[in-house]
């Protein structure tokens, strides 16, 4: 196990991470965050840890840069694990395809939000991949998918991070199932989905 005994491990992400903490289901909402906190919870009781969900639906890297001081930095967290690039992604193939951040300035953005965390706190990292849950990798929003997680993992290893790869995760599960036993738009996991984030998440802070 990572964490240590009564350490702070905040969350910040889209939706996927939210999952309803803003809406009806504060503080931790009903997704992969929330199972993951029971979990450890009840493997490690003896840990008293604070748990912090800060996701928000809708979120790109544009939107963590705007409140990164306010949820991020000022909650002083021990390990801080972020994900987040399926709307960077996703507003390319909708209706806001302006809101959409281009390659370049998402790893920029990241890049510099997570060195900034760790100068700012002394935190330690946890970095997710966004993904698509969609077997084509010739798809076009899974292929420019893949391409923004190849940077996740890249300014993972460049920081140290400990790194989930979400979209290796939903490729192992789609082996055996459609994407719509996943989620029904390919990108918001209903209970099975984000059952198998959060033991994609314990895997990695299990050791």
């Amino acid at each position: 196990m990572i964490f240590g005994p009564g350490q702070r491990v905040l969350f910040i992400g889209d939706s996927i991470t939210d999952a309803g903490r803003t809406g009806p289901l504060p503080p931790y909402g009903d997704g992969y965050f929330n199972l993951l906190r029971a979990l450890v919870t009840a493997r490690h009781p003896d840990l008293d840890l604070t748990w912090l969900n800060r996701g928000i639906g809708g979120d790109t890297v544009r939107h963590l840069r705007g409140r990164w001081q306010r949820d991020a930095l000022d909650e002083r967290p021990d390990w801080l694990s972020v994900m987040i690039g399926i709307n960077d992604v996703w507003r390319a193939f909708g209706d806001r395809p302006h809101e959409a951040v281009p390659l370049p300035e998402f790893e920029t953005t990241l890049r510099a939000l997570l060195a900034e965390a760790v100068e700012s706190t002394g935190c330690r990292l946890i970095v997710a991949t966004p993904y698509l849950i969609e077997p084509d990798r010739s798809d076009p929003q899974r292929a420019q998918s893949d391409s923004y997680a190849a940077v996740v993992r890249r300014v993972a290893t460049d920081h140290g991070a400990l790194l989930v790869d979400t979209q290796a995760t939903f490729d192992r599960l789609l082996t055996h199932r459609p994407p719509s036993a996943w989620a029904p738009d390919r990108v918001h996991p209903g209970l099975e989905g984000h059952t198998a984030l959060a033991l994609a998440f314990l895997d990695v802070v299990e050791g």
